[in-house]
């Protein structure tokens, strides 16, 4: 029964999505007069998503800890799973950069400049984000949304009642409740996951139009083929040979989340659906409470494949001479700012501003560069979901 609702809400999603881009497609005109209750509806489901995000994740880190058993265990489980997602960041920004060389794209196109009139989101730079990591104020990180601090909060304070034993008992009690009914609320949560699905895509869609979809049309195709192909071929390798579970099985099982973020360019707000389809795939919560919102936070690989793309796609567009001793400075900026970035939408544009500078792009390029980025967003946080999961089933053998 359990298999039958999944496979239902997998193909609800995935309908709610494909008739949301039509709908995107064909709003302008005969059903524009829609797209307020549109908005309306994808604001009502994304602030449902994230209410619970953060309960989520500090709640089910600190009963996935209590769960380990050990700090050294924990510990183990939280470096592996960090060489994982670094060693998977530099291979996609490798891959991103000698391809589009290899292929020549962007050579013989000419692009319209445009001043980029939009506001980035902040960026962290990889110091910065070292430096902040103990929260001076947890309560701050919960109210401003600070992943990686939460998440290092959750581990101190998991750590620490692991310590107390049975003096941190009572404390433990109320966070697995709390948990539970964080679970609970997501799971009713998911019910509206097609609906939210279709009303995030129209806006998209509608958003960008049919003209932008098409300009760079090949570019992106090239992009989102690569994704996928790395998605395949890593993922699927890395969930067969270390998680010892069917490539096949992996990707049917981890739809519901690959389409949710597909649709709402969001690897935190999919958490939640991400944690319930590692449930399905007998990932123990001791490691997909800690690897998923590690994941989230700094798993952008997909922003790596993105960010190293269009570097050279516009470098080629607009003359600029990449040598190889430049494309080494490009790989290891780029793994650095992707990890730096933010795992919600509009979060790889300042990451890539600051790309575009190192490998002496004309500033004109962001204009073009924004106008497709949600495009871009849509298969790079799809991806970078899937790079989670694949974590997190590659990890479970680690507690075993």
């Amino acid at each position: 029964m359990k298999k039958k609702q999944s496979l239902n809400i997998t193909l609800a999603i995935f309908l709610g999505l494909v008739l949301g881009i039509v709908f995107g497609l064909f709003m302008p005109g005969r059903y524009e007069f829609l797209l307020p209750v549109i908005e309306l509806l994808s604001g009502v489901y994304m602030n449902a998503l994230q209410m619970m995000i953060y309960p989520l994740v500090f709640c089910s880190l600190i009963v996935g800890i209590q769960g380990i058993g050990s700090v050294s265990a924990t510990g183990r489980i939280g470096a592996q799973s960090v060489l994982y997602f670094v060693g998977t960041t530099l291979a996609a920004s490798l891959l991103g950069l000698f391809l589009p060389r290899a292929l020549g794209l962007g050579n013989g196109v000419t692009i319209e400049m445009a001043e980029a009139n939009v506001e980035a989101t902040q960026f962290t730079s990889i110091m910065d984000t070292v430096k902040n990591l103990i929260p001076a104020n947890p309560i701050a990180a919960f109210a401003n949304g600070n992943m990686l601090q939460v998440l290092v909060f959750a581990i101190i304070v998991g750590v620490a009642c692991l310590k107390l034993g049975e003096k941190a008992a009572p404390f433990v009690g109320v966070v697995e409740a709390v948990n539970d009914l964080a679970v609970e609320i997501i799971s009713v949560v998911m019910r509206l996951t097609p609906v939210g699905v279709f009303c995030s895509i129209a806006g998209v869609i509608y958003a960008n139009g049919t003209e932008t979809m098409l300009a760079l049309g090949t570019v992106l195709i090239a992009l989102y083929a690569v994704m996928a192909v790395y998605a395949l071929v890593v993922y699927g390798g890395i969930v067969k040979v270390l998680g010892r579970c069917r490539a096949g099985t992996f990707f049917a099982k981890v739809l519901p989340a690959a389409l949710n973020a597909f649709g709402t360019c969001s690897s935190s707000a999919t958490l939640p659906i991400s944690k319930r389809c590692a449930d399905e795939l007998g990932v123990p919560n001791e490691v997909s409470s800690l690897a998923l919102p590690l994941g989230a936070t700094i798993n952008m690989d997909a922003v790596s494949i993105v960010m190293s793309f269009m570097v050279v796609f516009f470098a080629n567009a607009c003359g600029v001479e990449l040598s190889f001793g430049m494309l080494a400075v490009v790989l290891l900026s780029n793994a650095l700012l992707s990890i730096g970035t933010p795992g919600v939408p509009g979060g790889a544009i300042a990451s890539f501003a600051a790309l575009s500078v190192i490998a002496g792009l004309p500033a004109g390029i962001m204009g073009v560069y924004i106008s497709v980025n949600t495009l871009c967003d849509m298969g790079a946080t799809c991806c970078n979901v899937l790079g989670d999961l694949a974590c997190s089933v590659a990890m479970k053998e680690t507690v075993k």
